[in-house]
This record gives structure tokens, sequence and C-alpha cells, in this order.
């Protein structure tokens, strides 16, 4: 089909058929997502090709696309961190759906591209027990079992208890162990882990809602699950707003940006 520098000079010409435009976008997510780059260089020209063909929130999602997985995690974390006021729902949103494999690569890819660690960044601009529980999860060292154990259940659940409802006060220590390092089907056999699909799902419908699109929010989202859970997303976002996730992206943006969103979504339900 081509290299990618040549897929962007089609991308910059305004009669290009739409049916190649999608197909060339669809490459591009499949260089991403299989990290096919041969150098650092190429994908930096290839950002560049995009940045001087293209514009607005269609260059945005573009470039989202060719960009690896862990780059885009710590370009996003980077973002909500810097500059007056930390985005504390970003910081949240990637710090908890991301596995302790993934959070290993983020953190190594941030110091990569920033020379600074993701935990002293994270300690520069939060603190208390909402800090110690960020930097807890950004260590990556979540237990990714599959298996539930029964007895480490009742322990946890037994942790929580006497960390929490038994004593006056809470002991916030005891809820980070439990919350941020046990393995999801642990914390969902003690009533503790949230349904990730109709959390980002719901964040969606944030970022759709109201006068203004998120378009920030959007397209992290929608391209970093694309190849994971994008199809529990959708799922879960009709059975609580009674609506397709496709559908109120079409609704909420337009041309070609419009278009490449509801291409990732993968169609109505």
């Amino acid at each position: 089909m081509g290299h990618p520098t040549d897929w962007l000079c089609e991308l910059g010409q305004m009669k290009l058929d739409t049916d190649r435009r999608f197909e060339i976008i669809q490459a591009l997510a499949q260089q991403r997502m299989l990290k096919l780059f041969t150098r650092q260089s190429e994908e930096l020209e290839l950002k560049d090709d995009l940045k001087g063909d293209l514009s607005g929130n269609f260059e945005h999602i573009l470039v989202a696309l060719v960009t690896p997985p862990a780059v885009f995690d710590a370009k996003q974390l980077k973002k909500c961190i810097q500059g007056p006021g930390t985005n504390e729902d970003v910081l949240i949103e990637i710090l908890t759906t991301r596995t302790s494999r993934q959070m290993k690569e983020i953190s190594q890819a941030y110091y990569t591209v920033y020379r600074k660690s993701l935990g002293d960044d994270i300690s520069s601009e939060t603190s208390g027990d909402f800090q110690k529980a960020l930097l807890t999860l950004a260590d990556g060292r979540r237990d990714e079992s599959l298996k539930v154990d029964e007895h480490l259940a009742k322990k946890g659940a037994q942790i929580l208890y006497d960390a929490g409802e038994k004593r006056w006060g809470t002991d916030e220590e005891k809820f980070i162990e439990v919350l941020c390092l046990r393995s999801f089907p642990q914390l969902k056999q003690i009533h503790c882990a949230r349904n990730t699909p109709a959390y980002l799902a719901a964040r969606l419908h944030q970022a759709l809602k109201g006068a203004g699109t998120d378009e920030y929010t959007l397209n992290r989202i929608m391209v970093s699950r694309s190849k994971i859970d994008l199809l529990d997303i959708r799922a879960e976002f009709k059975k609580l707003y009674g609506y397709s996730l496709c559908s109120a992206i079409e609704s909420d943006t337009s041309g070609d940006y419009g278009i490449t969103l509801a291409k990732i979504c993968g169609g109505d339900d």
C-alpha cells in the first residue's frame, strides 16, 4: 500500500476519494498499534508531514493515531500535569484504566520524551493521600492475575472494613494498598471494582454533551481504547443513555474529523 509519508501526501489532497482517505487512516492506525515505525526519526517525519498538510481537530486525531500508545499516554499525562492547575480527572482516567505493563511502558516513554520521571511530576503537582494513590498506580505494580483467590478476597474485604467502618476515621494507606494493588477480579469479588467500559462511556458522554465538545477527552478515549474495549464502551454507552455512541459523535462533530471518529467507533448500535 506504500509508505506512511506517501499516504500523508494523499491526505493533504482536497479532492481525495473518501474511501481512499479512510483506507489510509486505517493503515495509519495499524502502524500505531503494531509499532512498525523503524526509526524514531521516521515517526517524527510522519507527524511533521501531518502537521504541515492538515489542521485543526482532523490533524489532532491523525497525529494521535500515528503516535505509539505509550508515548500518546505519556503526552496526555504531561498535558494534564503541566501549567496552572492539574486536570485530576485525566490523571485518574489514565492511571486507573491502564494495565501494569502499560503503566511501565508509559513511565518509560515519559522519561524518554521529557527526561523527567512521571512520579516526580505527579509528586510536584499533587499532595496527600491522593498523591500516594496516584504514585502507587503509576508504579505499575497492580496484580494482573485473572484468577480469584477467595481467601485473599475475604482478607481484602476485612482490611477495608478494619480501615474504615470499624474505626474512627479511616486508614487511607490500607485502602490504597488494596484498591491500587489488588487485581480487578479480586476487587470485583469484594464489590470494589468499577466497570471500566461504563466509566469510559460516561466520560465520553460528558465530553459530547452540552454546548461545546471536549475534543481532548474524545480523541484520547477513542484512540487509546480503539483496539482494547471500544465495543464494550459502545454497548455501555447505549445501555446508559439510550442512543449509540456513533450517533452522538455524528451529531456533535463534523467534516473529516467527525467522519474519522465515526470510522474509529466502528458503526452504529
